[in-house]
C-alpha cells in the first residue's frame, strides 16, 4: 500500500476535491485543514469566538485521527491559519490543552488575508501512525 484515504463522519465532509486526510506508506498521516464545522450540523462553531472555534477544529483533527487509529499523540507537524494573528494568545491556550509542552509538535502560525466560510482559524497536521493494508 503507497496510500490509504481516512474519512470519517465524525469530522465534517470534505467540500471539494479533497479527503480528510491521506495515510502514506502505512507510518504518515496527512490530515487536510480542518476548520470549526460542526459534523453532524455543516453549520460554522463559535460566530466570532477565536477560543470556541479553535475548540471545534481541535475536535475534528482528533476526529479523524481516531479513524486513522491515531491520536494527537502521534501529530509531528501542525500548520495554524489564523485570520488575525491577534487571536494567537486565545488560539494558543486551546491548542496548549492537545498537546504536552515537552513533546509538543513543530508548528508553524500564519495570519493570512482570508480563510474558508471566513472563519477565524484553521488547523491541519502531519502524524506517525500504523495503518494496516486490510482496511
Amino acid at each position: 500500500m503507497i496510500r490509504k484515504v481516512i474519512r470519517t463522519e465524525n469530522a465534517p465532509a470534505p467540500v471539494g476535491p479533497y479527503n480528510q486526510a491521506i495515510a502514506a506508506q502505512g507510518e504518515l498521516i496527512f490530515v487536510a485543514g480542518q476548520i470549526p464545522l460542526d459534523p453532524h450540523t455543516g453549520e460554522i462553531v463559535g460566530a466570532d469566538d477565536i477560543v470556541k472555534q479553535t475548540e471545534q477544529v481541535m475536535a475534528n483533527l482528533e476526529a479523524v485521527l481516531a479513524a486513522a487509529g491515531a491520536t494527537t499523540e502521534a501529530i509531528v507537524k501542525t500548520t495554524v491559519f489564523l485570520a488575525n494573528m491577534d487571536d494567537f494568545a486565545a488560539m494558543n491556550q486551546v491548542y496548549a490543552r492537545y498537546f504536552d509542552e515537552a513533546s509538543a509538535p513543530a508548528r508553524a502560525c500564519v495570519e493570512v488575508s482570508r480563510l474558508p466560510k471566513n472563519v477565524l482559524v484553521e488547523i491541519d497536521c502531519i502524524a506517525v501512525v500504523s495503518v494496516s493494508d486490510t482496511d
